[in-house]
C-alpha cells in the first residue's frame, strides 16, 4: 500500500469526466482502474489517498498516469476572476486531472465513443478486452483483462467487433489496428510530434475526425492545448462565449479548462437526468 496526500485530485470526478472507461467505483470511497495491463484500487478520504500498490510501482507508473507531478492549482488560479461561468465550472470539477493514458487505447476508445454514451462505451470496451485482451489476475485473485494490442485485432473481419456491440464502429477499430500493426502508422513517431503535427497524422486514421483527433491529442498525448468540441462544449460556447473561448489567455492549458467545462455541462446540462452518463457525442 502507498499513501499520499494529494490536492486537486478527486476520484469520482476523474471517473465521470469522460476521459477513460476502465475506471469504476468499488465501494463508497474506493475506485479501481485498469491501465497498461495493470490493476489498481484507490481509496480516498478528502485529500488522503491509499493506493493498492507498492512505492516502486506508484512512483514509476501511477504517479505519472494520474499526472500527480503537475500543480493544477496554477491552472485554477489563472482563470479570469471576471469569468463567473468558468470559475464555477473549474471549482465544481477541480479534482479532475488529465490522465496520461496509453495512446492506442485512447485511439480505440474514442473511435468507439462516437454517437455513444459512457455506459455503452464501458460495456463495448469490456467486451473487446474479455474477447481479445490478455487475461490477468489482480492482487485479490480476481481475473481481469488487459486492453488488446493492435496485433490482436488486426486481420479480423471488419465487422468482427459487432459481436462486442461496437456496431458500425467495428470497422474503424479494426482498420486502425491494422494500420498500426502493419507499421503504416507509427505511434512512437506520433508521440514525438507537436500538437498540430500529431493531429494531422491522427486525422488520416479511418474514422477519426476533428473532435476525436483532439480528444486523442488531449487524453492520449497530453497536448493540453487541444480543445475538443462536442455537443456539450458547443452548447457552452454558444451560451457563454459567443465570440469564442479566450484560448490565447489560457494558451497551453486550454484543454484542461475544456475538461472542467465538459464535466460541468455533463452534470448540469439539460440531458443530465436522462443521459447521466453521456460522453462526447457527435461524429468524429
Amino acid at each position: 500500500m502507498t499513501k499520499r496526500t494529494i490536492p486537486n485530485f478527486t476520484l469520482p470526478q476523474i471517473c465521470d469526466s469522460g476521459q477513460c472507461f476502465r475506471m469504476e467505483p468499488r465501494g463508497e470511497d474506493t475506485y479501481s482502474v485498469i491501465a497498461a495491463g495493470r490493476y489498481l484500487e484507490v481509496e480516498q478520504h478528502g485529500d488522503e489517498c491509499v493506493f493498492s500498490c507498492d512505492e516502486e510501482e506508484f512512483e514509476s507508473f501511477w504517479k505519472v498516469y494520474f499526472d500527480l507531478e503537475e500543480d493544477y492549482s496554477v491552472y485554477l488560479s489563472g482563470i479570469d476572476p471576471k469569468d463567473d461561468y468558468l470559475n464555477a465550472a473549474a471549482s465544481f470539477g477541480s479534482g479532475i486531472r488529465i490522465l496520461r493514458q496509453e495512446l492506442w487505447e485512447v485511439i480505440a476508445s474514442f473511435l468507439i465513443s462516437q454517437q455513444n454514451n459512457i455506459v455503452r462505451i464501458r460495456r463495448c470496451i469490456g467486451n473487446i478486452c474479455a474477447s481479445y485482451g490478455e487475461r490477468k489476475v489482480n492482487f485479490r485473485g480476481a481475473e481481469y483483462f488487459a486492453f488488446p494490442k493492435p496485433e490482436a485485432l488486426a486481420g479480423l473481419p471488419e465487422d468482427a467487433l459487432k459481436a462486442c456491440n461496437l456496431g458500425y464502429r467495428s470497422k474503424y477499430v479494426v482498420r486502425t489496428a491494422e494500420s498500426i500493426a502493419s507499421g503504416q502508422v507509427d505511434l512512437e513517431e506520433i508521440r514525438r510530434m507537436s500538437y498540430r503535427q500529431a493531429k494531422d497524422e491522427l486525422l488520416k486514421l479511418y474514422g477519426v475526425g476533428e473532435k476525436v483527433a483532439d480528444c486523442i491529442c488531449l487524453l492520449g498525448l497530453h497536448h493540453t492545448q487541444a480543445f475538443p468540441v462536442d455537443t456539450h462544449i458547443r452548447q457552452a460556447l454558444l451560451k457563454h462565449y459567443r465570440r469564442g473561448f479566450p484560448r490565447r489567455r489560457y494558451k497551453g492549458y486550454e484543454g484542461i479548462l475544456q475538461q472542467y467545462i465538459f464535466y460541468w455541462e455533463l452534470k448540469h446540462g439539460r440531458n443530465v437526468v436522462h443521459e447521466a452518463k453521456t460522453t462526447r457525442k457527435g461524429k468524429g
